[in-house]
């Protein structure tokens, strides 16, 4: 019994399985062997010390005159070897034998204790990384599956299916990454994870490990707007007057944000503030283009946006995509103008009218000077973008 003892220990230790679900295990492989050797197993009942391991096998029969069934039933003169108080209609318990069953009895008990702990194994192992759910973790890149690739966290393998990959990202087996869990599922073969790399949620999980302000909550983040492998915008919000929002995720020398940049394999992070106001906060999401002024209906969740002549092809982006990821970041469906085409179309005396200054940014005025655009041609003067 002393190496039973052990064997379980040992084995609640190292598989964390608790040591009682295994002694179930074994009462109820013992059962199962009664069960092959005898053919039934209904009367069949387990004694055991939990603390040592020793266990007792007994068969509950009734004392009868005439034995019908002796799996069931024991005469008086049988059971008074076992109970000598025993009397007719009365209970005796028999103790059986388990170093007498047979070959298939015994490989039934066997496996029957090899099933539940590979079951409780899977359990363990499901329960453990259910808790991982929408968590960040370090994985280690084992092979190619088809479209998918295959990433070991620990005790298990995740599967990083072909739509949660960025498409310009190429690893080698053994690199080390960072992914995102997406779910985690209970199967026959035990739990099934399924991680990102293209989740908004990576990039926010990333700076929590990299700014202390955002992991303790003094910094918020507000919102992301990602096309994962390309440019992400994120809106932040300090809670506390004397920190810098921004500047706590920037870092020194900006060495917060180019940790991220760098895990994310050079991906571009645009860090604005965030504002209660939607205007301020379209103008912001627009960064780094200049804004002249912005009116937003919260209603109708849209936005007209002006900017300088200068500054249109800067504030839409290369193929849309910085006035696109504005939109999805802010929730607002943004029309963008230049300074002209809005004069035109007498949009600024549709400003002066406004009655509420909250609606909009007020006129700015700005240098004529060239800005970046890209390396895109623009040939039109408007532009509406919409969230995908």
């Amino acid at each position: 019994m002393n190496e039973l003892l052990e064997a379980l220990t040992l084995l609640e230790k190292e598989k964390d399985i608790s040591k009682d679900i295994l002694l179930d295990a074994i009462e109820s492989s013992l059962i199962q062997a009664c069960k092959s050797h005898f053919g039934r197993a209904d009367n069949v009942k387990v004694f055991m010390n939990r603390d040592t391991c020793e266990y007792n096998l007994y068969a509950e029969k009734e004392v009868a005159e005439t034995v019908e069934d002796p799996l069931m039933q024991i005469t008086l003169e049988e059971a008074k070897r076992f109970n000598p108080q025993a009397e007719i209609g009365g209970l005796v318990y028999v103790p059986i034998e388990s170093k007498g069953f047979g070959r298939i009895s015994t490989q039934i008990a066997k496996n029957t204790i090899l099933q539940k702990i590979r079951e409780e194994e899977r359990k363990v192992l499901f329960d453990q990384y259910a808790k991982m759910e929408k968590e960040v973790v370090t994985g280690i890149i084992q092979r190619t599956v088809g479209d998918n690739i295959s990433v070991n966290i620990g005790k298990c393998d995740a599967i990083l299916p072909l739509n949660e990959q960025v498409a310009r990202e190429h690893f080698e087996p053994t690199q080390r990454i960072k992914v995102y869990i997406l779910e985690v599922k209970s199967t026959s073969k035990g739990p099934r994870i399924q991680v990102s790399r293209t989740h908004p949620e990576l990039v926010k999980r990333l700076f929590e490990m990299q700014v202390a302000e955002v992991k303790d909550g003094t910094v918020e983040i507000k919102g992301i707007a990602r096309e994962a492998g390309s440019r992400t915008k994120m809106a932040v919000w300090s809670n506390d007057p004397n920190v810098d929002a921004v500047g706590a995720c920037v870092g020194v020398n900006g060495e917060r944000v180019n940790a991220v940049v760098k895990e994310l394999c050079g991906e571009k992070i645009d860090i604005i503030n965030w504002n209660e106001n939607p205007a301020i906060l379209i103008e912001n999401a627009l960064n780094p283009a200049q804004v002249i002024c912005v009116i937003a209906d919260e209603d109708e969740k849209t936005a007209q946006v002006i900017v300088p002549d200068n500054q249109l092809s800067l504030a839409i982006g290369k193929v849309g995509q910085n006035a696109r990821l504005a939109a999805r970041l802010t929730g607002y469906k943004i029309d963008i103008m230049n300074e002209t085409k809005a004069r035109e179309n007498g949009l600024f005396d549709e400003i002066e009218g406004l009655d509420n200054d909250d609606e909009y940014i007020g006129y700015r005025e700005f240098e004529e000077e060239e800005s970046e655009d890209d390396g895109e041609e623009l040939t039109f003067a408007d532009i509406q973008i919409t969230e995908d």
